[in-house]
């Protein structure tokens, strides 16, 4: 009998219809279970790894990867213990070192000795610790509104999600996100999507400290969203420049938190082209 899909997948096969035709899926081994990536651009470009935020999937950088992949080798990838195509089984997935042992692995896998990297919110959390981790294989890294990096959150924003947390369902998360985004209108299908992804048994986001950035020593982008309610965004320029002197500190006007990296994409697509050279 054919498998019955679920919402959650029936959302996740219509956007990924929105990326290039020429993109390809890979399902890369490692020890934690098979990881999805989404691949677009030359063969011979210089590779750049993308990370999402939580509940987002690598599905999220559609709106990017035209203008990306037009460049560069881009790989998008599913988040291990979130909601996508990536599957956890193997080495349990504990805690924020398994993260790193994971995109160890999982670079192995693409044959990457050294990439470009960007992550967005939870993904650059994830991006920074792994820069710390493997410095020799990040030539440059981005961070996109990154969270738990340079300040915590808001407190008022910590009550907006915590329903969502608590009790999540669609209903909920629709909520959530239309008071995050107000009034930039973030795709529908990807907001569909991000949705039903509350509502995936077994999602696990592991989480820590926040890493010490200052010990970075490639050069480093960061991209903050000027109207997101997670943190103050002025403020965690300020923090931003002060930990990185050498580094490039950018706020996006228009942009909330969650109306990235998706909506009005063509300034985060140009500075971020701009910084990788």
């Amino acid at each position: 009998m054919p498998v019955s899909l679920s919402a959650f997948d029936l959302a996740y096969d219509e956007l990924r219809a929105r990326w290039p035709e020429s993109t390809e899926e890979r399902d890369v081994a490692t020890p934690y279970g098979r990881t999805r990536v989404h691949v677009h651009g030359p063969a011979d470009g210089s590779p750049l790894v993308l990370l999402p935020g939580g509940s987002a999937t690598g599905l999220v950088w559609f709106a990017n990867a035209p203008a990306l992949g037009g460049r560069y080798r881009i790989h998008a990838v599913d988040l291990l213990g979130d909601a996508g195509r990536t599957e956890r089984r193997g080495t349990p997935l504990k805690n924020a070192d398994d993260l790193t042992a994971w995109l160890d692995a999982l670079l192995d896998g693409l044959g990457l000795a050294r990439t470009h990297l960007c992550g967005h919110s939870y993904g650059a959390w994830t991006a920074v610790r792994y820069a710390l981790h493997a410095p020799q294989r990040v030539d440059r890294l981005a961070l996109v509104d990154p969270t738990q990096v340079f300040a915590g959150f808001r407190p008022g924003y910590l009550l907006r999600a915590l329903p969502t947390l608590i009790r999540p369902s669609r209903d909920r998360t629709r909520a959530f996100l239309a008071w995050e985004t107000a009034d930039t209108h973030p795709d529908e299908t990807w907001q569909r999507l991000y949705a039903l992804a509350a509502t995936v048994p077994g999602r696990k986001l592991v989480v820590g400290p926040r890493p010490r950035a200052a010990g970075l020593r490639m050069p480093v982008l960061v991209l903050l969203a000027g109207r997101g309610r997670p943190h103050d965004a002025a403020k965690v320029a300020d923090r931003a420049r002060r930990t990185l002197p050498q580094g490039e500190v950018v706020l996006l006007p228009g942009a909330t938190h969650h109306s990235l990296p998706l909506t009005e994409p063509k300034e985060l697509n140009d500075r971020l082209m701009d910084f990788l050279g």
